[in-house]
């Protein structure tokens, strides 16, 4: 009894600091997600007798700590074992069982094989609509490096893996450790007090975003490649359920058959111009970047408050990271704004 009243005080106390996680667990209902994760675990068809399975939410929750920390399954066990604030997020008391680092992974990969992210993301897009928060104001599109794993090849295997083959030397074992879809890329930018371009290499995927620019919340997002364009994706990205028709980007954007697309289907484009020659020109764009300015924080959120990294092989395993991750946001998002609303 006396450790029950200990650790009964030491959640009041972290409670009292504000605990990020208890606030998320209040704010996301997250029962929303059950039918689906049910059923996609195969949970309803489950036998009478042997080993009880692990309750859904529990495991969407887990993964929602998983990309709101960035940990490995192995840190993501040891983490719940040892930190309350995680136990508590996840309904767990101190001696209930906790999914080990192997489990998690299978429940993420079925997940993942029954393409099941991007219907949850829309899943609580649809609550988040529900609440009143609707894509609105029109919509900011852009896109950002995504760092992986960097795979060791040699020449003749690298140019065997660009083409789309898979080395006939590699054992199934280095099979299934060597990530063929992630790609090298040069950022060019320039040291401002130096006025030096520096030409920067990046190995990995691109995150590709629309947010409402109302709100800033993610409505739609894409993964390629890093060393795809990001201007080829737009027609894809696009959010067509904004109730506003406008649209910003940056230069990437800005081609001739986007423009014309754009113009087809009825969108006001406001994207940057390259190399603008008069003053009225940079004036626009730096008008127009001002409000484009709203997608990066999305990205500042991401890369350096939850430190996002992609750990998985593959396009598939990153595509479903990057909902989990996008799925995060727009919950630290939302309690963002259960916040201001409260205030007012």
């Amino acid at each position: 009894m006396i450790e029950v009243a200990i650790l009964s005080q030491r959640l009041n106390e972290l409670s009292k600091f504000g605990d990020p996680l208890e606030r998320l667990s209040q704010t996301v209902d997250f029962e929303i997600f059950r039918g689906s994760l049910e059923s996609c675990f195969g949970f309803e068809k489950t036998r009478k007798g042997g080993r009880p399975h692990y309750d859904a939410v529990l495991i969407f929750k887990i993964l929602i700590l998983q990309s709101l920390y960035n940990l490995s399954d192995d840190q993501m066990e040891y983490q719940i074992k040892d930190r309350i604030s995680f136990m508590r997020f996840l309904s767990l008391g101190v001696t209930s069982q906790v999914p080990d680092a192997k489990t998690i992974w299978l429940y993420r990969e079925r997940l993942t094989v029954k393409g099941m992210m991007a219907p949850l993301f829309l899943l609580f897009d649809d609550q988040l609509r529900g609440q009143g928060y609707l894509a609105m104001g029109g919509q900011i599109v852009d896109a950002s490096i995504i760092k992986a794993p960097r795979q060791r090849m040699k020449d003749e295997e690298k140019s065997q893996v660009k083409s789309g083959e898979i080395p006939s030397a590699w054992p199934p074992a280095k099979r299934a450790q060597k990530d063929c879809h992630a790609r090298w890329v040069v950022k060019h930018s320039k040291a401002k007090r130096q006025g030096i371009d520096m030409a920067i290499p990046y190995f990995g995927y691109k995150s590709l975003i629309s947010i409402d620019r109302a709100f800033g919340f993610i409505r739609n997002f894409l993964v390629t490649p890093a060393s795809a364009h990001d201007g080829k994706q737009l027609s894809n990205l696009i959010d067509r359920n904004n109730t506003a028709s406008t649209i910003w980007g940056d230069t990437a954007y800005a081609s001739t058959a986007n423009l014309t697309f754009l113009s087809q289907n009825l969108f006001y484009f406001q994207l940057n111009r390259k190399k603008p020659q008069t003053k009225a020109s940079r004036r626009a764009n730096h008008k127009r970047s001002k409000i484009r300015a709203k997608v990066e924080h999305v990205f500042a959120v991401q890369k350096h408050h939850m430190n996002i990294f992609i750990r998985t092989i593959g396009q598939v395993r990153a595509h479903a990271k990057m909902a989990l991750f996008n799925i995060t946001y727009n919950m630290k998002r939302l309690t963002y704004w259960q916040r201001v609303n409260y205030a007012l």
